[in-house]
């Protein structure tokens, strides 16, 4: 296949390109490199250095089969901080993808979502039902649902029997195809992914506020003082990304996802304590870490109902022991080229 994937620099993006080259698919990747790195991208991805809010990307997506779109502005406290250009980029971005998706002819686009939908929500572990966002990130991803459920109608072709769940919203108000029929691939076809706390090698440390695993692995080996926020029993949810990549590749093919939005977590999760205390035990490094005030918009505890993924045959089969043994290796192959 032909699959273009926005976002080709990131984390997310740069792990599935390595995975669909290895598999034999060819990979056109976007990135604007503000928060991607051009060394994180493998070789053989036929790279473009564009914005996605840019219209001179549509000629990209001719004869693209599936798009993978991860673009986003997506540290909270950045979004907290600036509103107006999350809006521009998270949403107005992405609206721009599905467009140039529509224009190209595109089969299908799997999108991400992002668990922190569910910030305002006690239901634990949450449903894909329970969409009750705060923060303005959140609501960014919100918006970005109702567009690709409103390309799904008026692009999606013709309708099958089962039930269309692209947004099981409830307290929102009830979604406009909530009792109508899937949308099959006889046109443009989404599948929606809301993404926990994903973790695993080139995640981006380089972030405001980093993701806790790489945050804490770096000042430890550093020899400097962690930083938690709040009291550090917030829990999260924590799921490797070969995992996810291993639901993406399920995505290119199986055309159950087709329509539908999936939580994509471990189903267990750990306080921030939790996870401090095993990189020092697997680093042998013990440092009181520092108490800073709370972080604000972010949910105390995620913890994801991977019942519908399940469902399909998919589940996650990283120990979290192992997958942090692999982060540690990343974040010191990092230190070594001089990149930290």
């Amino acid at each position: 296949m032909k699959i273009l994937i926005t976002g080709v620099a990131g984390f997310i993006g740069s792990n599935l390109a390595d995975r669909l080259l290895k598999e034999g698919h060819r990979v056109v990747g976007i990135d604007n490199l503000a928060y991607g790195l051009k060394e994180n991208i493998p070789e053989g991805v036929d790279f473009y250095q564009m914005d996605i809010r840019d219209k001179g990307m549509y000629s990209l997506y001719s004869d693209v089969d599936v798009v993978f779109h991860f673009a986003a502005k997506n540290c909270i406290a950045d979004c907290q901080n600036d509103p107006v250009e999350t809006a521009d980029i998270n949403v107005m971005g992405t609206v721009n993808v599905f467009e140039a998706a529509r224009q190209g002819k595109v089969n299908k686009v799997v999108y991400a979502e992002s668990s922190a939908m569910y910030e305002g929500s006690s239901v634990l572990p949450t449903p894909e039902s329970e969409v009750k966002p705060e923060s303005f990130y959140a609501v960014s991803k919100l918006a970005t649902m109702y567009f690709a459920e409103t390309y799904a109608r008026f692009y999606g072709g013709q309708m099958s029997d089962s039930r269309c769940q692209i947004s099981d919203v409830s307290d929102l108000g009830k979604s406009s195809t909530n009792n109508e029929s899937r949308i099959t691939n006889h046109g443009l076809s989404f599948t929606a992914l809301r993404y926990f706390c994903v973790y695993g090698p080139v995640q981006d440390y380089r972030r405001t506020i980093p993701p806790v695993m790489s945050a804490f692995i770096i000042k430890l080996l550093k020899g400097e003082q962690p930083t938690i926020y709040g009291t550090g029993e917030k829990k999260r949810d924590f799921v490797y990304v070969d995992d996810i990549n291993d639901f993406h590749m399920m995505c290119l093919t199986d055309k159950r996802t087709d329509g539908h939005v999936y939580n994509l977590g471990a189903g267990v999760n750990y306080s921030v304590n939790d996870i401090y205390r095993m990189v020092s035990d697997l680093l042998g490094i013990h440092t009181e870490p520092l108490l800073m005030p709370d972080l604000p918009g972010e949910a105390q505890i995620t913890l994801a109902d991977i019942t519908k993924a399940k469902n399909l045959g998919w589940a996650p089969k990283t120990d979290i022991q192992a997958g942090l043994v692999n982060a540690i290796e990343y974040i010191k192959s990092e230190m070594a080229k001089g990149r930290v």
